[in-house]
């Protein structure tokens, strides 16, 4: 997992920050450092402490709900040890679907807390045009994500009208080299040997993943779960 630069720790408001990238191949790469930055530059500027970083990996901003690990342990920590404060590089980390988003800072503002937004400012504001604004930014990056969406629908589509098919994503262990580790993988699983240990060995074999650096936990797990389901 990608390690958050160092925490900047200032005299002021104590907050937490959030941040969320919303595929397992993005944990390895720049979300995580330019989300931080951000924030850390935004802390610095304001003389707020940043009490602890809360990461979301591989989670979509499109959910129906805010369901999420990191999310979810944030919200008790909010509600026990005195932090009323997070802060988001931007709207669409929060969530890109609109209603998911209301919904979040809706129940910020029943308990108490503030959402800051570094890229929106006056995030939770109330005044009717502050929240037109706030849904118009929403509104936009939730259309965005259904565009992307829409467009690799359109161009599996299309690949299966011309060629009579369309190939996915191969799956882990199709690959040159892939079969050797996807056999470790499975021996150790039969062994009753948990997602997190398993990763854990691969690592120490030298054992490498299609892309990131190393394994982790999630990552052997839906490979595991996709050999069942095939």
């Amino acid at each position: 997992m990608t390690r958050p630069a160092a925490i900047v720790k200032l005299l002021g408001v104590r907050a937490f920050a959030y941040l969320r990238v919303s595929g397992k191949n993005q944990v390895e790469g720049d979300g995580f450092p330019r989300q931080l930055a951000a924030i850390n530059g935004y802390a610095l500027a304001t003389g707020t402490e940043i009490a602890h970083v809360f990461q979301e990996e591989g989670v979509t901003g499109t959910q129906e709900t805010m369901d999420r690990p990191a999310w979810i342990a944030m919200m008790v920590a909010l509600h026990s040890d005195g932090v009323k404060t997070v802060i988001v590089e931007n709207l669409s980390r929060l969530a890109r679907d609109l209603m998911v988003q209301e919904a979040a800072i809706a129940d910020f503002h029943k308990s108490g807390f503030t959402l800051v937004s570094v890229a929106e400012p006056d995030l939770m504001a109330t005044d009717p045009s502050r929240i037109m604004i706030r849904q118009i930014l929403g509104a936009v990056s939730q259309y965005e994500k259904s565009m992307i969406v829409a467009r690799l629908r359109g161009a599996r589509m299309r690949t299966k009208l011309s060629t009579g098919r369309c190939e996915g994503r191969k799956p882990f262990g199709h690959m040159p080299g892939e079969e050797i580790t996807l056999a470790r993988m499975i021996e150790l699983r039969a062994a009753n040997m948990s997602y997190e240990k398993i990763a854990a060995v691969l690592n120490a074999e030298a054992l490498k993943p299609r892309k990131a650096a190393k394994f982790h936990a999630s990552v052997v797990q839906d490979i595991l779960k996709a050999q069942v389901a095939n």
